[in-house]
């Protein structure tokens, strides 16, 4: 049973091909602009949010730290895009598999911490070792502080690969009992679909904030570099 459960998290292929690709490209064929003279009410919104968005995180941040407004800004919006994407039926979710959210939280968080030792190479390190620290506990706060920086991208990935992949299993479950349970007991039945239809909300509400925070964790790393 548990291994029928993990096959939805499994790339599926067609004609040989790994599925896994094409989704990963379908957040990029969304049109973000079209000719018109002025915007509909959806793309105000949009533009509304964004901008909200963009002042939220760039508010601690100082003017050197500005300039990756765009590639936050883009990544956050990728990211919802494949995380409710894979909420519809028959479709596949690229943010459960680890191997892809590291993708992603290993190369930033390594950025960061260049960005940190290129431009203050003594404040960077100097986070390894709180000020006023005792001389005989300086090793092994050295040691501990450098073990939670290299644990940061990891805690990244597994955050958000455990939301995505917890909830999808929690729908499933729910789902599989609303069938088995529909021709012995209607209407436990239908009280388990009202929890599957708001345990589904909850789960476009994960999408998007897990998306938020692995950005927002992203630059409190930056905050901390610049």
């Amino acid at each position: 049973m548990m291994i029928s459960l993990f096959d939805q998290f499994a790339s599926p292929k067609l004609m040989g091909i790994s599925l896994i690709f094409i989704a990963l490209m379908v957040p990029l064929l969304f049109p973000n602009s079209f000719p018109r003279w002025t915007n509909n009410r959806l793309f105000t919104t949009q533009t509304w949010l964004i901008n909200r968005f963009v002042s939220q995180l760039m508010m601690p941040l100082n003017i050197n730290g500005h300039k990756w407004a765009l590639l936050f800004t883009s990544l956050m919006l990728y990211l919802i895009s494949m995380n409710l994407l894979g909420l519809l039926p028959y479709t596949f979710t690229p943010t459960t598999q680890l191997s892809m959210n590291m993708g992603f939280a290993v190369p930033l968080w390594l950025a960061t911490v260049i960005v940190g030792m290129l431009n203050q190479p003594t404040a960077s390190l100097g986070h390894l070792l709180p000020e006023g620290t005792p001389t005989l506990l300086i090793p092994v706060l050295v040691i501990i502080e450098t073990i939670s920086l290299f644990i940061r991208p990891l805690a990244l990935g597994v955050r958000l690969t455990a939301n995505l992949t917890a909830g999808h299993l929690l729908i499933q479950l729910i789902s599989t009992a609303v069938f088995v349970l529909l021709p012995l007991m209607p209407t436990v039945a239908f009280l388990t679909t009202t929890i599957l239809v708001l345990l589904t909300l909850l789960e476009v509400a994960v999408a998007m904030i897990q998306a938020y925070v692995f950005i927002l964790l992203l630059s409190l790393y930056l905050q901390e570099n610049i």
